[in-house]
């Protein structure tokens, strides 16, 4: 399945929400500025005024408080998404499990600026009638393995196989580090949380009172300007190997948000900017009748 990445015109989204208790007393933008940090109180009064933003079922003009319970819809007109790969490779179909090969660059989920021009939209299109639906989830600049499912149950399944920490499950990366001094082979364990950050609210990072992870890395390749490493994860933090990688002072090199240490190094940048190399290169897992199951992605050139 391939096309060009192209430009489109959306036909816009709703976005829903329900005022909680520790949000009465702000006003309608305030509340949007507060928990859509993507765009400040001046262009969220100027959303109002334009009858974008609906209150307990009217559009107001005019800024009011809210009160617990209220409901929020924000009609968010259609936009031009970012241009993307509009493909995918197939490495496994039997008509439950897909297993696809997802390019750099194509999100997975819609999120952010993109609606139509992400792999489930893909899926959609090709499988109207008994669309797979993706288990878990690669970053947008990350390509790869990607398993999806037809069927509730096979997706139960899969998304407990993936979450295993034990020899049942490998899952296999293969990336590009900028250089460091690095053993030759390691385990990881620094925990991930999350920390402030002014436009998304909250980022994954390097966090001492984080969610215990785990990485196990090797060096493939060793250069003067980068290294060749393959990575297992026992767990499935967001952005666990980039996180990883960078807390042992080796980044991915190109990656513009994470720094070493393990926390961001500039704010502007996002989670889904690419730049970087990072592959899901192999995984293996045993299915419910106790077969295992061994997929495989090609190696992109800067990475073999």
């Amino acid at each position: 399945m391939a096309q060009s990445a192209q430009h489109i015109l959306n036909g816009g989204w709703s976005y829903r929400d329900r005022v909680a208790l520790e949000a009465a007393g702000l006003s309608i933008t305030g509340y949007y500025s507060r928990n859509y940090r993507h765009s400040d109180n001046a262009r969220w009064r100027r959303r109002l005024a334009a009858g974008e933003i609906e209150h307990n079922g009217t559009c107001p003009r005019d800024d009011r408080l809210l009160v617990a319970g209220d409901e929020l819809v924000w009609h968010r007109p259609p936009w031009c998404e970012p241009a993307v790969p509009l493909h995918f490779g197939i490495i496994h179909d039997d008509g439950d499990l897909l297993v696809v090969d997802k390019p750099v660059g194509l999100p997975v989920m819609p999120a952010g600026g993109f609606l139509e021009h992400t792999l489930l939209r893909l899926l959609e299109r090709r499988w109207p009638a008994d669309t797979p639906r993706p288990v878990h989830r690669l970053g947008r600049g990350t390509s790869g393995l990607l398993v999806c499912a037809r069927r509730g149950p096979s997706r139960t399944w899969v998304s407990a196989a993936l979450r295993d920490n034990g020899a049942a499950t490998r899952k296999i990366y293969r990336c590009r580090t900028v250089s460091a001094e690095l053993a030759s082979a390691g385990t990881i364990r620094v925990p991930i949380g999350t920390m402030a950050h002014p436009r998304l609210g909250r980022l994954w990072c390097a966090d001492p009172q984080g969610l215990p992870s785990f990485s196990n890395y090797s060096v493939l390749q060793r250069g003067a300007d980068s290294h060749l490493l393959e990575v297992g994860i026992r767990t499935g933090r967001p952005h666990q190997i980039r996180i990883h990688l960078a807390a042992i002072g080796a980044p991915l090199l190109g990656d513009p948000l994470y720094a070493p240490g393990g926390r961001t190094r500039d704010f502007d940048a996002l989670p889904g900017d690419s730049g970087y190399l990072l592959h899901a290169h192999r995984l293996s897992l045993i299915d419910p009748a106790g077969q295992r199951l061994h997929f495989e992605s090609e190696l992109p050139t800067g990475l073999r």
